[in-house]
């Protein structure tokens, strides 16, 4: 290409020669332009075929096959590379398709990982133009393999469809990899005193028969909106539902009392769902926790009337009225009904309306820290107690068990999220 370029040119310098001469020249050149343009197509032509040439080299088959047959001449499967001289250094990679779901009631997790293992084999060096040969699995019993083993592992299933899935190549210097899918369940001792809130560190081990273990470690914290839909949420709406029972009249004891055990009912019911997704441990879950304190909640509701129809019932105060007399006959009042208290006013006993419908009992000394009598604050009442009309105890559930369930939540994800 470069001399004929040259002599192209040559014309153009050659001013001394005849006019015959010079078109002889003008003709070769115009010719001889025209033989270089099909040339250079033919060159684009075959730089083309040179470009797909480097891209995709032809190599016969024969050559691959006759560098196969060299290296396994001979080759012992059986013996690691090097025995007797130097130890046979595995580097190990991990590339992770997947992990879960983790099982909390097998103490388990499942992973999907490709796991590839390099070495040197100074057998498996060759001569040739390639550098690496890619191989399938058909190759890889007839080669030294790693004794490679996964120590944690309860099951571990190689992926075979549609083919097996591992991969084997071999440098020119001899290095090998070695590439295949699988899928393990491993063994992770959960702990789970937090749970659902709970972080674990599970391992994935891995050793040779030499005693050599490493280990991976995958650090994992639990997702909780299943539980806040599925527990949380259900408990809370459970206590809060508890509380309707305060504003309902006393007297509606069949309302009251069906709203008390239906919601205990219920808060039984979601103790033993919640239970079911766990193993079962010996100690107390944060979930156990907070399910035992509103089934305490919604139980001190319907308590919370038991004792209130048992003090203001009207069988009690019919007898405790019948059982007090009048000190002076002619102060008696005829329209006197049940739940009224006489006091004397200047010798003249006048009714006096008791708004909850009873009195101290007679002689009933009030020893304890509570006195629930309106009576009791004189006769047997000690200084320094404290007094409580048990007519209003649900004008203060109203007010306490808000507060004092509001205060628990603050506690309880105050402590379990942040410290």
């Amino acid at each position: 290409m470069g001399p004929l370029k040259a002599f192209l040119f040559s014309p153009f310098l050659l001013r001394s020669q005849s006019r015959g001469v010079r078109l002889m020249f003008l003709l070769l050149t115009l010719h001889l332009g025209n033989c270089v343009d099909k040339a250079e197509d033919e060159d684009d032509e075959d730089l083309t075929a040179n470009k797909t040439w480097v891209l995709a080299p032809k190599i016969h088959e024969g050559d691959i096959t006759q560098i196969l047959n060299s290296l396994l001449q001979g080759y012992d499967n059986k013996l690691r590379p090097d025995i007797g001289v130097r130890p046979t250094v595995i580097e190990t990679d991990v590339y992770v398709n997947s992990i879960g779901p983790v099982d909390p009631i097998n103490m388990e997790y499942t992973i999907d990982i490709i796991f590839a293992q390099t070495w040197f084999d100074s057998r498996l060096k060759f001569n040739s133009t390639m550098k690496v040969l890619m191989l399938n699995s058909n190759m890889v019993g007839k080669i030294w393999i790693p004794d490679t083993f996964f120590r944690n592992s309860r099951k571990s299933d190689a992926h075979w469809i549609t083919t097996p899935n591992r991969l084997l190549r071999i440098w020119n210097d001899g290095r090998v990899l070695y590439t295949l899918r699988l899928t393990i369940n491993a063994e992770c001792y959960l702990q789970l005193h937090n749970f659902p809130m709970d972080e674990h560190s599970c391992p994935l081990e891995f050793s040779s028969w030499d005693y050599v273990i490493m280990t991976i470690f995958f650090d994992l914290s639990r997702r909780m909106g299943y539980f806040t839909i599925q527990t949380y949420i259900p408990c809370i709406l459970t206590v809060v539902l508890s509380w309707v029972s305060f504003w309902i009249n006393k007297d509606a004891v069949p309302a009251r009392t069906s709203l008390g055990i239906t919601t205990v009912l219920t808060m039984t019911t979601l103790s033993t769902i919640a239970r079911k997704s766990l193993p079962k441990v010996s100690y107390v879950t944060a979930m156990d926790l907070f399910v035992s304190v509103c089934f305490i909640f919604v139980f001190a509701a319907l308590m919370e009337y038991g004792t209130l129809h048992y003090f203001t019932s009207n069988k009690k105060g019919k007898t405790t009225t019948k059982d007090r007399k009048p000190k002076n006959k002619a102060s008696v009042s005829p329209s006197l009904h049940p739940g009224s208290t006489l006091i004397p006013m200047n010798n003249i006993s006048v009714p006096q309306e008791d708004d909850y419908g009873y009195q101290c009992l007679e002689g009933k000394d009030c020893a304890s820290f509570f006195c629930c009598f309106e009576d009791c604050r004189t006769g047997s009442w000690r200084e320094g107690r404290i007094h409580i009309r048990i007519a209003k105890i649900d004008s203060y559930s109203r007010i306490f068990f808000p507060t004092a369930f509001a205060l628990f939540n603050l506690v309880y994800w105050v402590g379990y999220l942040y410290l």
